[in-house]
C-alpha cells in the first residue's frame, strides 16, 4: 500500500510497537495505574485492548473514506497561511496548551485534590472518587473557555475566516450523512456494554442533558478548537502529507489527555507507563477526528458523529447522575 510506504506512517507503526513491548518491563506484571475498570486485567490484556481498538476504528476510517470519496476534499493546506506563519501559530499555540494544562494540573490539585484534564473522573477506566457539580462545572468552564473560547477569539482577530478554521461546511448534505452514519455504529458499540439504557429511565433525560452540556463544554468544543479548527490546517501546510497531518492530529489529541485523572507522575517509571498508555489510549480516536476533519473540512463533523453524543451521553450519563446525586 501507498500509505505503508509514507515515512510518518512507519515511524508511527514502530513507535506503537516499541512502547507497547516496553510495557512488559515497565510494569512488571501489574499496571500501576488507577483505573478500576481494568484493574482485575493482565498487562497483556491491557496492552491488547489498544490494538484491537485501533483496528476497529481504521476500518471505521475506511467506511468514512467511502461515504466522503465522491465529494471534493476541501484544501485544508490552503486555509492556513503562508509556513513561516503556520509553524510560528503552531508552536505558539502548543507553548499556551501546555501552560493552560500545567495550570489546570495544578490549580486542580489544590483547589480539588486532582488535577483538571479533559476528561471527569471515571470517564472510560472508572472512578476513583465522587466529584462535586461545583468540581464538575469548574472543570467544564475553565477547559471551555482556555482552550475553545481564548484561542477561536485570538485567531478571529487575527481575521481567519470560519471557513479557514473549519468551522463551515461546504458539503451539508454529505457532512450530515457522515454524522449519522458514524454516530449510529458508535452507538451501537456503546450499547454492546455499560451505557444509559442500565440506568433509572427516569433520572436519564435530567442526568443526559446535564452530560451533553458539561461534556461539550468541558472537552468537545475544546478538542474541537484547539486541534481540528486551528492546528489541523497548520499541519497539512507544515507537511504537505494527509497522512501525516492525520497522525500528527491523533498524536496532538493524546497529548492534551496527558493529565488524566488515572495518569501517575510521582516516579519515573510511573511517568512513562501513563504517557504510554495515554497515547495507546487517545491516538486512535485522535486518528478518526483527524480525518474526519480532513475528508469534510468541517471539524462540527467529528464533534457530532464522534465526540459528544458517543461516548459522553452514551456511556458517561451515569458519572453525571452520580456526581450531580441524581436518583
Amino acid at each position: 500500500m501507498k500509505l505503508l510506504r509514507e515515512r510518518s506512517v512507519q515511524i508511527a507503526i514502530a513507535l506503537w510497537i516499541v512502547a507497547s513491548a516496553a510495557l512488559f518491563p515497565l510494569c512488571g506484571g501489574h499496571v500501576p495505574l488507577d483505573r478500576p475498570s481494568v484493574a482485575r486485567q493482565s498487562v497483556l490484556s491491557q496492552v491488547i485492548y489498544p490494538d484491537i481498538v485501533l483496528a476497529a476504528l481504521l476500518l471505521l476510517m475506511l467506511l468514512i473514506y467511502g461515504l466522503t470519496k465522491r465529494r471534493t476534499t476541501p484544501d485544508m493546506a490552503a486555509r492556513a497561511p503562508e509556513l513561516r506563519v503556520a509553524k510560528i501559530e503552531a508552536l505558539a499555540l502548543w507553548v499556551y496548551g501546555f501552560s493552560v494544562m500545567i495550570l489546570g494540573r495544578v490549580l486542580g490539585q489544590k483547589i480539588f485534590g486532582e488535577g483538571i484534564g479533559l476528561h471527569l473522573n471515571g470517564s472510560l477506566f472508572g472512578a476513583t472518587r465522587v466529584q462535586s457539580p461545583f468540581e464538575v462545572v469548574t472543570w467544564a468552564v475553565f477547559n471551555f473557555i482556555l482552550f475553545a473560547v481564548v484561542p477561536y477569539i485570538v485567531f478571529r482577530l487575527r481575521g481567519y475566516s470560519l471557513e479557514a478554521l473549519n468551522l463551515r461546511s461546504s458539503n451539508l448534505a454529505n457532512d450530515t450523512l457522515v454524522i449519522f452514519v458514524v454516530l449510529a455504529i458508535m452507538c451501537a458499540l456503546d450499547l454492546l456494554g455499560p451505557n444509559i439504557l442500565d440506568l433509572p429511565r427516569h433520572a436519564v433525560p435530567k442526568g443526559a442533558s446535564i452530560s451533553f452540556i458539561v461534556h461539550l463544554l468541558g472537552t468537545g468544543l475544546p478538542v474541537m478548537i484547539f486541534i481540528y479548527s486551528i492546528l489541523m490546517p497548520r499541519y497539512m501546510r507544515l507537511t504537505g502529507s494527509a497522512a501525516t497531518a492525520v497522525l500528527l492530529g491523533g498524536a496532538s489529541y493524546a497529548t492534551l489527555h496527558l493529565f488524566e485523572y488515572w495518569t501517575m507522575y510521582d516516579t519515573v517509571p510511573h511517568a512513562i507507563v501513563s504517557i504510554i498508555f495515554v497515547y495507546l489510549t487517545f491516538l486512535p480516536p485522535g486518528l478518526v477526528k483527524s480525518f474526519l476533519t480532513l475528508r469534510t473540512g468541517n471539524a462540527w463533523v467529528h464533534l457530532w458523529a464522534f465526540h459528544a453524543i458517543s461516548p459522553h451521553v452514551t456511556d458517561d450519563t451515569g458519572l453525571i447522575l452520580r456526581d450531580f446525586k441524581i436518583h
